[in-house]
């Protein structure tokens, strides 16, 4: 055998295996996911995130290790827990919801993927859509448009309708784009928009209060993590006060509203998975725009429209993605 194809059988035998099982031994990527919620907001979530990161060849427990930490509806435990996730070694962190605020106040080692309720524009996260800030990046669930699309949903279903009362957290960022949106449409269309701002139980229940004596035709609710926290409360007072309410986000649909029309959050969530990727492979936060909802879908909860007496539109139904009996 000539040193020629020696080199070339040396090459099969040992180079090649040896550059495989490198390759195999390739270190998996591991991140973080943070939230201050807790886990049982994310199990919704969990499927469409992975399967955001399958689409990508990521396998969980394989080439990709995920971190989780809830802090159990305690803001004041998101710092210690982003900590913690630094320590054990994370290239990178999905934020969720009012963790993202709390973690803008401590420089993190790490690049930031966030999915946010609000405007991140104005919470301080970006100089625009197109422009993130630092480190981080993300997708926002807010379409601040759609709010005057729900009030024109809500008067094709009560007939005569006149009187909105819209349940909103003043402290939730982009709130004043959604107010707006829902008061140029109410002025459009002849309805009068009574805007509560409840950023508190005590206040939630002063807005209660408000509205026995100054009574709405249906209650119109901003969604956001204070909304879900207290939306038993909201049902509970509109069922007997007998009006009905719509929002933005299926699990108002699944607790009482008459209609949810909104961003698909399942899909925001897979399109975490992507801004994670890309990270991973170098690519700059700062360079990733900010993406906003791309696919919508309405919930029509039937039972509750028989329960008040009131007709669900065939156009809504025929358009509906979901029908809850």
């Amino acid at each position: 055998m000539d040193r020629r194809h020696f080199l070339i059988s040396a090459m099969a035998a040992t180079g090649l295996p040896k550059i495989a099982a490198a390759q195999g031994a390739a270190k998996p990527l591991k991140i973080g996911y943070l939230t201050a919620q807790q886990e049982a907001s994310f199990t919704p979530y969990a499927a469409a995130l992975k399967k955001g990161f399958a689409d990508l060849g990521y396998v969980d427990g394989q080439n990709l290790i995920i971190e989780y930490r809830f802090g159990n509806d305690q803001l004041d435990r998101v710092p210690p827990l982003a900590a913690e996730l630094v320590k054990s070694g994370v290239s990178l962190m999905i934020v969720q919801g009012a963790a993202v605020s709390e973690i803008t106040k401590h420089s993190l080692p790490v690049p930031i993927v966030y999915i946010f309720s609000g405007d991140p524009v104005s919470a301080g996260f970006a100089d625009s859509l197109s422009r993130p800030r630092g480190n981080m990046t993300g997708v926002t669930l807010m379409a601040a448009e759609l709010n005057g699309k729900r009030l024109e949903i809500l008067r094709d279903i009560v007939p005569g309708l006149r009187r909105v009362a819209i349940i909103a957290n003043p402290e939730h960022h982009g709130v004043n784009l959604e107010r707006a949106n829902s008061e140029e449409t109410g002025q459009r269309l002849g309805i009068d928009i009574r805007y509560y701002p409840t950023p508190s139980l005590d206040a939630l229940n002063a807005a209660f209060a408000a509205m026995k004596g100054d009574a709405p035709q249906a209650i119109s609710v901003f969604s956001d993590g204070f909304a879900v926290q207290n939306r038993k409360a909201i049902f509970d007072f509109a069922n007997d006060q007998r009006l009905p309410v719509i929002a933005a986000w299926s699990i108002f649909a699944r607790s009482g509203a008459i209609c949810t029309y909104g961003p698909l959050q399942s899909e925001q969530y897979r399109r975490l998975a992507a801004y994670v990727d890309r990270i991973a492979k170098g690519a700059k936060p700062s360079d990733l725009p900010i993406q906003q909802p791309s696919k919508f879908e309405t919930i029509v909860n039937m039972k509750m429209a028989r329960n008040l007496g009131l007709t669900i539109p065939p156009a809504l139904l025929a358009s509906a993605d979901e029908l809850i009996e």
